[in-house]
């Protein structure tokens, strides 16, 4: 039987790079991954309201791979609740429109599920053999502090929690989503992390070459505000539903 594949893009008033990054990556796909199934492309818009909306209906009308899905509401992870939900594909996953994770990892990530070697793909920017390319001290120092504020909190194994690039057997989602993976935030992708290990999921910690994005609309006083919260949250929802994190 042939692989389903779809990979899901959160966009968010992205009419500057839009087309060009997705041309980017359908002509990766289409040299390189189409002998690992059917591969497709979900753009999920939550909430732009600049020209992207139109940009991206007309993406998905031109090629059958692209498929745009609107949402009023922002928030990364409601983007990946509401494409993932809603997808039949063997394989679901996410990474970020510009591309900071090298598309040669799409690869390996891949076969890693089709091969049933594991269960949930994470890439980390902090694992061995990882590099990172043009990142600021502060965005590094951040990064560090959030992923040892998860091993604190919840006594995980893996390394990057943040990092935009992961994916997993779609069949596994529910469960994830039932046992606390709900945030509508950018916490959503931790917590799949978070919840997998606890439900004692196969979890593949991959190291990726990370080239920083220098307009970034990441704000970090609002993401680290954001994450403690969901942090807390999380905690409260494992500890009631098993007594011990």
């Amino acid at each position: 039987m042939t692989n389903t594949i779809e990979i899901t893009i959160p966009i968010l008033n992205e009419e500057d790079t839009l087309e060009a990054q997705v041309n980017k990556a359908r002509d990766y796909i289409q040299e390189n991954l189409q002998h690992l199934g059917n591969i497709t492309i979900v753009l999920a818009d939550n909430g732009s309201t600049d020209d992207t909306p139109n940009i991206g209906n007309r993406l998905a009308e031109q090629f059958s791979d692209v498929t745009f899905l609107r949402l009023e509401k922002r928030g990364v992870g409601l983007a990946l609740k509401s494409s993932w939900g809603r997808s039949n594909a063997d394989i679901v996953g996410y990474m970020d429109l510009d591309l900071a994770t090298d598309l040669s990892h799409l690869q390996p990530a891949l076969v890693s599920l089709i091969s049933d070697q594991t269960d949930i793909v994470t890439g980390s920017r902090l694992a061995r053999g990882a590099q990172v390319i043009g990142r600021t001290q502060l965005r590094n120092f951040t990064s560090l502090c959030f992923n040892q504020l998860i091993k604190i909190f919840f006594r995980t194994s893996f390394t990057d929690g943040m990092c935009g690039f992961k994916f997993l057997k779609r069949k596994i989602l529910p469960q994830l989503m039932e046992t606390g993976a709900q945030a509508d935030g950018w916490f959503f992708a931790t917590e799949v992390l978070v919840i997998g290990e606890h439900l004692k999921y196969r979890i593949f910690d991959l190291p990726v070459t990370w080239t920083d994005d220098p307009n970034s609309k990441v704000k970090i006083v609002k993401l680290t505000v954001e994450y403690l919260k969901a942090m807390r949250l999380l905690r409260t929802k494992l500890k009631n539903s098993t007594g011990a994190v």
